[in-house]
Order: C-alpha cells, then sequence, then structure tokens
C-alpha cells in the first residue's frame, strides 16, 4: 500500500480528535478572577456590607459619621430598690379647723392656698352661746367682787366683836364660792378662744361680743376652705370649714413588693423623683413600714417623710423613691442608647478597632442608674463601643448584604 494513502486516513482522525477538544473546550464557562478588597465598597459608596461572617458590619465614611464611639469606661452602682407611691399631707402636722360652739359664719378671712401663721383668724362665727358664756362671766365678776367686800367687812366686824364667828364663815364661803364660779366662767370662754387680756377687758368695761373669731392653730397653708358667710356650723360635724397644714415636711405612701420588705428599716435615707419635676430629686426617710401585707397584691405600705423647703410638692403627686440598700460598686459601664435588645430578649453592643469595622457582642446587664447599663459579662473597660447608633447598626446587620 502506498504509505501517503495509509497516513491520510489517520490524519484525518487526528484532527477530528483536536477539534472535538477544541469544542468540549469552547463550552466550559469562563472563571472571574478573585475579587480585590473593598471591591464592594468602591461599587457602592456609602452602602454598609457584611463582612466574612454574621455579626459584622464594615461602615462607609459617611454612614460612620453618624454613630458615637468611646471607650468603655467605669461607672459607680448602688444596689437600690424602687417603689412607686404619690405624694400625701403630713397628717401630724395638718389640722382641721372646726368652730367650738354652734353659730353662723358672718365672714371668712382666708383663702385656699394662703400661707397663714398661729394665731391668724380664719372665720368668724356669730355664735348665742358666747353670748350667754360673756354674759355668765359678766355676772359671776359681779358676784365676786361683792362677796369679796362683804369677806372684808366681816373680818373686820369679827375683828371688833362685833360678828359673830358663824357669819364670818358664812361670808367666807359665799366669797369661795364666788371665786369659783368665776373661775369657771373665765375658762368657759378660755374654750372660745378668749385670751387673759380679752376676759380682763370684759369684767371690766361688762360689754358683750358676739362675734366668735377662729383663728389656726398651726403656722402652715390653707389646703381646704369650705366657710361661706351665712353657713351654719356645729362643732365636729364635717367638713371642716378649714384645713390647715404645715407642708415643710410630706408624705410619701408607696407599695413595696413583700420580698423587698427585708431591706427596709424605718430612719433609710432614700431619694424621690416625681414625674412632674423631672429636674428635681428630694431627700427623705422610711418613718412607718406597715405591719401588714396586702393578701391581693402581695405589698405593704411604707411611709416616708419628705422635705420641700421650697413648696414644690403638691400632694397627690404620683412619685417613685429609690432607696440604697447595699455597698456601691465600681463597674464596667455603657450609656444606656448604647444596648439594643434583640429578639430572643438577649443585649447586645457593638465594638470596633478602627472606626469602620464593628463586631456584635452580647451582654449581660446588671443595674441601670443615671443613664448607664452595668456590663456584669462581655467587653471589658477601655474597648472602644458605639454609644449612639448603635440600633442602626443592628438594622444593618439584619438587611441584605450588597453584592
Amino acid at each position: 500500500m502506498n504509505p501517503v494513502l495509509e497516513f491520510a486516513p489517520r490524519r484525518r482522525v487526528l484532527m477530528g480528535v483536536l477539534l472535538v477538544g477544541a469544542g468540549v473546550a469552547g463550552c466550559r464557562p469562563s472563571v472571574p478572577p478573585p475579587a480585590q478588597p473593598g471591591a464592594a465598597a468602591a461599587a457602592a459608596p456609602g452602602v454598609a456590607s457584611r463582612e466574612r461572617s454574621d455579626g459584622h458590619v464594615e461602615l462607609s465614611e459617611s454612614q460612620a459619621k453618624a454613630i458615637a464611639i468611646q471607650q468603655l469606661g467605669q461607672h459607680v452602682f448602688a444596689p437600690q430598690r424602687a417603689a412607686v407611691g404619690s405624694i400625701a399631707f403630713n397628717e401630724n402636722l395638718s389640722v382641721q379647723v372646726f368652730t367650738p360652739y354652734q353659730g353662723k359664719i358672718i365672714k371668712a378671712y382666708a383663702e385656699i392656698g394662703q400661707a397663714v401663721v398661729k394665731g391668724q383668724p380664719l372665720f368668724a362665727v356669730a355664735s348665742p352661746e358666747l353670748v350667754q358664756a360673756e354674759s355668765a362671766l359678766i355676772a359671776a365678776s359681779g358676784v365676786y367682787e361683792l362677796t369679796t367686800a362683804a369677806l372684808a367687812r366681816a373680818k373686820d366686824l369679827y375683828a371688833n366683836q362685833g360678828l359673830p364667828l358663824k357669819d364670818l364663815q358664812q361670808a367666807s364661803s359665799d366669797q369661795q364660792t364666788a371665786e369659783a364660779a368665776l373661775n369657771a366662767a373665765r375658762d368657759a370662754l378660755r374654750v372660745f378662744g378668749k385670751s387673759d387680756a380679752e376676759l380682763s377687758a370684759i369684767e371690766r368695761h361688762r360689754r358683750i361680743a358676739s362675734t366668735l373669731v377662729v383663728v389656726s392653730p398651726i403656722t402652715g397653708r390653707v389646703t381646704a376652705r369650705m366657710a361661706q358667710p351665712g353657713l351654719l356650723v356645729q362643732p365636729g360635724n364635717a367638713p371642716a370649714p378649714y384645713s390647715v397644714a404645715d407642708l415643710s415636711t410630706l408624705w410619701m405612701v408607696a407599695n413595696v413588693a413583700e420580698g423587698e420588705g427585708p431591706g427596709l428599716r424605718v430612719g433609710q435615707a432614700l431619694k424621690v423623683e416625681v414625674a412632674s419635676i423631672p429636674d428635681r430629686d428630694f431627700a427623705g426617710r422610711i418613718a412607718v413600714i406597715g405591719a401588714t401585707v396586702d393578701p391581693a397584691t402581695h405589698t405593704m405600705q411604707v411611709r416616708s417623710d419628705i422635705a420641700d423647703p421650697r413648696h414644690e410638692l403638691r400632694p397627690g403627686m404620683f412619685a417613685t423613691f429609690l432607696i440604697t440598700t447595699g455597698t456601691p460598686v465600681s463597674s464596667a459601664a455603657i450609656p444606656a442608647e448604647g444596648v439594643v435588645r434583640e429578639g430572643d430578649g438577649s443585649f447586645t453592643v457593638w465594638t470596633t478597632k478602627d472606626g469602620r469595622h464593628f463586631a456584635q457582642r452580647t451582654v449581660k446587664l446588671g443595674l441601670q442608674q443615671d443613664g448607664f447599663d452595668q456590663i456584669l459579662a462581655g467587653p471589658q473597660a477601655g474597648e472602644l463601643v458605639v454609644t449612639k447608633g448603635a440600633v442602626l447598626l443592628s438594622n444593618l446587620l439584619d438587611s441584605p448584604a450588597v453584592d
């Protein structure tokens, strides 16, 4: 066989194999080159992207300006107990002012909210009983003067043997009876609030004043007024014409859970916060701890004395008291705004080393005071943490990654 003819078929087969191989190679997809670091951020400036694993976020330069970062520091935390309650009058320094005898109010002097001093007139009452008492005083005073003079004459006559002993003794008995009646009449008018000077004036001038002026028994402020001209009032019949209270000290009455009772004691200092005065704290002390527990709410009543020298508090205000029950401790702390509560109930914070790359860390929190959260487990003091914008980072972490 011709060698050239024998080679030709082999050559065609070889070329066919090469063509088939080339065709298979042409069907293979192209492989892109490996991505360069930062390429995603460069392709989409201003957009956060996830890094190598969950819990990490990288921010662009513009986004980093929207958050605040600072070193984790120390804060002093004191174990405290809190309870809610309300401000009330100090009933030991509050009094209802009644008329001592029945009568009709003819004038009211003080207005509600007005400051009054002890002895200041509150209202005036026209009282027929006062007229009778003053008449009795005038009569008793006249009889006393008469019997005193008769006793003096009897003593002179008896000394000159001009009067029997029994007549002297009778004169002395009459004078003593008149003196007792006079003292009783004076005491009766003292119940009306009359002073000794006023009693002397009535005896001296023999003049009756039918108007009874009722004065404030304490220095304080008028907290209630029911007195109106023409109103018939009686002793002890509610409502009282006036109520006066010393407001320099008030009460805070709070309901405390029974489990917190062992940590409280009479005389403990506390701090009171009032919702309507957020920028002021009021100092106080526990005065009374309830002897029983409410079976429905399992709370007990705790009453505290609160100093209010500037008269800023008003009875009925909603208030909260904080009481320190242990030794203060220094611990790592983060501003409350830097803590994020997750859906499963855990708490997280964000840490960083360069201000651009952030890692999510789970923390265990303790006390919360003065706007800081105590960190019991997690980042240590000195680490850089996000103190503003932590929620933004958590939202970016949950958003789809940018390709």
